[in-house]
């Protein structure tokens, strides 16, 4: 028996679901073909987890068929008369931060000015589409009137999940399986409410972001990129507040913030962590959760797949949600915090997540070790404009090394060979030792060696910034050389080579 809701059945549901499937298969090959010039010429940056180029351009055929889908069902399905200029406005806003996203993916726009740019387009959806205009207490039912403090309320609710999608957009399929499950979470939630233009665009993209899994699963073919997360975050913000009515039906709003339950504690934490490091908050770095798994010994497949699985559990609780009712928020709030200390005791790495005496004990150190780290990469990365070879960098960098207070630091090339510095002096008996590896520069590998009286946090911490800046200087290299420079161009030595640092008396 087919359920009908207000003219929406459950085979309009599945029907649009495989049109986005079938129209999208064949458009992703085309993307990445056109796409892959662009790729090769922005390269891969330090915090990114693959080798190779990869197109940015999988956001392109989602706001494709969003656009269709949206055209097609104001034309063609029962859409409520009340709501055709909503739905429009839904769909100018939708694409207007898609080609937000895709203009940085092109043409790095910097995070002030897009974040200015979410800024600007979500109070024109204020405006649009509407705001979040009353609140639920999911406790007592109570509501609550907002008046005009709903404005800046839906503007920081839009720009959270913008930026939620994208935070996690760093391991092939992981944001794209996550949008996939919100999606068809929404795509739900708006079948049973009846609301024709919200379900159809939902589950066009759940076929489409089917498609994209094919392309995008690893080994990505194909990335979201910027225009793609952001064009996901946003619509799942605005599709949530659509349904909830404004406010007036909580469990509508409470459910994806369940299903995103992995960027927000993915995003919480790493501010925690650069705020207590004295970093900038949106410096982006290479301890999120995916990184730490992959750290662990998983690989890029392992990863997303206990991933997705966290994922789906979390999903499930969302439905709860909906199906309960947001009274019952608080009870599944309670389960997944279990099953979040539950997982973390099975990592290493989450191990120190409880030791908060301890980390907050050692949070003056790290932020004084932090600003005079990052003060001398930049100084380096600067120096990277001057210099006339891998050679003298690498000089420049045993000068950075020197201050942070290393012994001795080798980079391993791609090819085997071996640069070494090392501090002039007695050895050091008792060391602190680290390797930290850039696949994105072709397979080089930088091992770190430091006395172990210097903290570990600080060891740790310092590799990173050290690590990250001999990449930038590297890309910055290559940039002005007329051909590509490989990071090695002597040829590998019987032995490590050692290269004297002019900066180091002793």
């Amino acid at each position: 028996m087919v359920v009908e809701v207000q003219g929406v059945s459950e085979w309009l549901v599945c029907l649009c679901v495989l049109a986005g499937a079938g129209a999208a298969w064949p458009l992703y090959p085309v993307v990445i073909r056109i796409f892959r010039p662009w790729a090769e010429r922005r390269g891969t940056s330090f915090h990114q987890t693959h080798v190779q180029p990869v197109p940015r351009a999988g956001g392109v055929v989602l706001a494709l068929l969003f656009l269709v889908a949206g055209v097609v069902s104001q034309i063609w399905l029962p859409v409520h008369p009340d709501r055709i200029a909503e739905n429009w406005g839904m769909l100018a806003v939708a694409l207007a931060m898609f080609g937000l996203g895709f203009w940085d993916d092109l043409r790095p726009l910097g995070a002030r000015k897009k974040l200015l740019g979410q800024i600007l387009i979500s109070l024109a959806a204020c405006f649009l589409v509407g705001r979040i205009e009353l609140l639920r207490n999911p406790l007592t039912g109570e509501v609550l009137s907002l008046g005009l403090w709903g404005i800046p309320l839906t503007v920081l609710w839009l720009v959270a999940f913008t930026n939620l999608v994208n935070l996690i957009d760093g391991l092939d399929g992981l944001a794209g399986g996550l949008s996939l499950m919100l999606m068809a979470l929404l795509a739900y939630v708006g079948f049973h409410l009846g609301a024709v233009f919200p379900t159809a665009t939902a589950a066009v993209l759940v076929g489409g972001l089917i498609a994209f899994l094919r392309f995008n699963f690893p080994p990505a073919r194909i990335y979201l990129g910027d225009g793609g997360a952001y064009f996901l975050g946003f619509l799942t913000g605005l599709l949530a507040m659509r349904l909830s009515h404004k406010g007036t039906v909580a469990a509508a709003l409470v459910a994806p913030l369940f299903a995103l339950a992995l960027p927000i504690i993915d995003t919480t934490l790493a501010i925690l962590r650069r705020g207590l490091k004295g970093l900038p908050l949106f410096r982006p770095d290479r301890q999120h959760i995916h990184h730490k798994l992959l750290g662990e010994g998983l690989n890029q497949r392992q990863t997303v797949l206990v991933l997705y699985g966290f994922s789906l559990l979390a999903l499930l609780m969302a439905f709860g949600v909906f199906w309960v009712g947001e009274r019952s928020a608080p009870l599944f709030l309670g389960v997944l915090a279990l099953v979040v200390i539950l997982a973390a005791s099975r990592f290493q790495f989450a191990r120190e997540w409880f030791a908060l005496g301890r980390f907050l004990g050692a949070t003056l150190e790290v932020r004084k070790a932090a600003r005079y780290a990052l003060a001398l990469c930049q100084w380096f990365e600067l120096e990277a404009e001057r210099a006339a070879c891998t050679d003298g960098l690498w000089n420049e960098f045993g000068f950075l090394l020197g201050k942070l207070g290393y012994t001795r630091v080798e980079m391993h090339g791609p090819d085997g060979q071996v640069r070494t510095w090392q501090r002039n002096g007695p050895p050091e008996a008792d060391l602190r030792r680290a390797v930290f590896r850039l696949p994105h520069q072709g397979g080089i590998e930088l091992r770190f060696e430091a006395p172990a009286s210097m903290p570990e946090r600080v060891f740790d911490l310092q590799n990173e910034l050290a690590a990250e800046a001999w990449s930038k200087a590297l890309e910055k290299l290559a940039a002005r050389a007329p051909s590509p420079a490989p990071a090695v161009t002597s040829p590998a030595p019987s032995s490590p080579r050692r290269l004297r640092d002019p900066h180091v008396v002793g």
